[in-house]
């Protein structure tokens, strides 16, 4: 299983609870878009998660941001995200950052707000924030490969939870 996250905004702790808590200790893979805020919430999800990758958002201090990158790519189960905090074009600016990487989809955070788009060229994956909504769901997203096995084949189902366990919309990547 992928599990993203996005916008802890923590000085010291990761501030995982419930589902979120779980489904990143037992994924695979763990994306975080970015705004970890300090330090010891970098460590502290290196810890929580058997592999971390993650991107420095616009609120990361100094230390974080010498040790991730702006952007990256992962691939997962046979589709490849680009990975960013945000991008001052907006989702256009995202879509052509995605292109630009030969993604099947794009990773951001930024705005709080969990939303799954497929409306614009390429899809686009906002796990919204599981520690500071603000205003918004609590929220991560956990993807799985399609159908049986694990295989990489290049289609995942993914969905939107809460902390509390609640799943409140689900989706499909393919690449």
């Amino acid at each position: 299983m992928l599990v993203v996250v996005s916008d802890t905004h923590s000085h010291e702790e990761s501030k995982l609870q419930g589902r979120t808590a779980e489904a990143v200790r037992a994924a695979d893979l763990v994306v975080h878009a970015g705004d970890f805020y300090r330090e010891p919430v970098l460590d502290a999800f290196e810890s929580a998660a058997r592999t971390l990758r993650g991107v420095y958002g616009n609120n990361d201090d100094a230390a974080i941001r010498d040790r991730l990158p702006e952007v990256r790519t992962v691939e997962y189960a046979g589709v490849r995200f680009a990975v960013t905090h945000r991008h001052r074009s907006g989702d256009t600016g995202l879509v052509m950052l995605g292109r630009g990487r030969d993604a099947d989809a794009v990773i951001c955070g930024h705005s709080h707000r969990p939303r799954f788009d497929d409306t614009g060229g390429l899809p686009l994956l906002n796990p919204g924030s599981h520690a500071q909504p603000r205003g918004n769901r609590p929220a991560h997203a956990e993807l799985e490969p399609a159908g049986e096995g694990e295989g990489g084949d290049g289609t995942l189902e993914g969905r939107l939870v809460t902390p509390t366990g609640e799943v409140f919309e689900t989706f499909r990547i393919q690449a």
